[in-house]
């Protein structure tokens, strides 16, 4: 009777996330286990009250007194600097800017501290957007600041900032670009202090005695030991939408994903012969 079911509705039964079933109906085809552990232990830590590392404090007190490179793997912790530092700044009422490779990042961090800081102490300049260009902390891309820096050049005024941190540092060894980076270093004032955050480069030392020459104040080299914090996981999607793991225990390529590319590589083949004969 439609009364006995009051307003009570069906529950379904529990579904878990989709990838969880993915890697449990692979277990037939012999890859539930290999699936398994690559997706071991992924989603959000237990909430535990933060402690900054030994590295962010030391890169913290060395901006107090010169410039700081900054070199540590992706997920340990380098904008966390740049955070801390700005905050004091700003609490100081100084000013600083925080500079980007790409507008995708730009506009990213630009949210970030704007909700960190509060929307009106936070601004953006990109190629095209300007917001709030009069706030104490700029976010904008690297080209945007070095432009800032011809401009004050040539009017024979001062940049109004106390701090400038560059991102992706080493992006001053990228060959199409690496030359903004450049010249926003060297026309940089030394009464600004830097800060230079980067996970890949190689030559920390030699970036350093170059911009210690430069500038004329010493810049320390701040580093993070060990291993990637946030380790890296390697899938592959199959065509049949299954998701096998990239590289087997032995670290070698999985075997179905070399027949993949084998047989893809066959199919080329087939069809330059097959033009050719025509």
């Amino acid at each position: 009777m439609r009364g006995s079911r009051g307003n009570h509705r069906e529950r379904k039964p529990f579904r878990k996330h989709p990838v969880h079933d993915a890697a449990e109906e692979q277990a037939d085809v012999g890859y539930g286990r290999e699936l398994r552990e690559l997706l071991a232990g992924i989603g959000a830590p237990k909430r535990e009250p933060f402690k900054p590392d030994p590295f962010q404090l030391e890169a913290l007190a060395a901006l107090e007194f010169e410039d700081v490179l900054v070199t540590a793997p992706t997920g340990s912790g380098k904008t966390w600097i740049a955070r801390e530092e700005i905050r004091r700044l700003l609490d100081a009422g100084k000013r600083a800017w925080y500079t980007t490779p790409l507008k995708a990042l730009t506009n990213s961090k630009y949210q970030e501290f704007g909700d960190e800081f509060g929307a009106e102490r936070a601004g953006i300049l990109t190629g095209d957007r300007k917001e709030n260009s009069d706030a104490p902390l700029i976010v904008g891309t690297t080209e945007i600041y070095r432009n800032q820096l011809f401009d004050a050049l040539r009017g024979g005024e001062d940049v109004r900032v106390d701090l400038v941190i560059f991102d992706e540092a080493h992006y001053l060894g990228d060959e199409d670009r690496g030359h903004v980076w450049e010249e926003a270093i060297v026309l940089t004032p030394p009464r600004i202090r830097m800060l230079l955050l980067s996970a890949t480069i190689g030559n920390a030392d030699e970036l350093a005695k170059w911009i210690e020459e430069l500038r004329g104040v010493r810049c320390g080299i701040v580093t993070r030991p060990g291993a990637r914090p946030v380790p890296l996981r390697s899938a592959f999607l199959m065509p049949d939408k299954r998701l096998i793991p990239l590289l087997t225990e032995n670290g070698k390529l999985n075997r179905e994903i070399a027949a993949l590319i084998e047989q893809n590589e066959q199919g080329h083949r087939s069809r330059r012969d097959w033009n050719r004969r025509r």
